[in-house]
């Protein structure tokens, strides 16, 4: 929970998606999302991008679970490996791990795997971390 109680919002890619945070606690962030028709590729299977915004977002919301209200994060790196495919109907179930957090820099590791326990896939990630909100780039 943040320092309100509340888990935080997802992003609107994530919540177009239909995933939810079902955890939000120090050190972990679990996201979940039934598998449909608008989340599969042309063979069938859920698309790629699918596990990478899960995996994304539990990964950062995990980090975001550690760092203090006025830091801020942002993925630098994300390295994914799929395991096996997932079809329509499977539930997926995202988790993470910091495994390092430093001043400027994160390590995470992260877990996708289906409601029957089937490792759909794995991830390893870098985060940068700002002492504040950085300003925007745009206009």
């Amino acid at each position: 929970m943040t320092e309100d109680g509340k888990i935080p919002r997802l992003n609107n890619l994530a919540e177009s998606l239909g995933m939810e945070i079902t955890d939000f606690s120090e050190g972990s962030c679990v996201v979940e999302l039934a598998v449909g028709e608008k989340h599969l590729n042309m063979g069938g299977m859920a698309h790629g991008g699918v596990h990478a915004t899960l995996l994304d977002t539990a990964m950062g919301g995990t980090l975001v679970s550690l760092i203090s209200k006025e830091e801020w994060c942002a993925t630098a790196q994300l390295d994914i490996s799929y395991l096996n495919a997932v079809d329509n109907g499977d539930h997926l179930i995202a988790t993470a791990e910091v495994v390092r957090r430093g001043r400027n820099l994160a390590h995470i590791e992260g877990r996708l795997v289906t409601g029957d326990g089937k490792i759909a896939a794995t991830a390893k990630g870098t985060w940068a971390i700002w002492e504040k909100r950085p300003k925007s780039r745009g206009g």
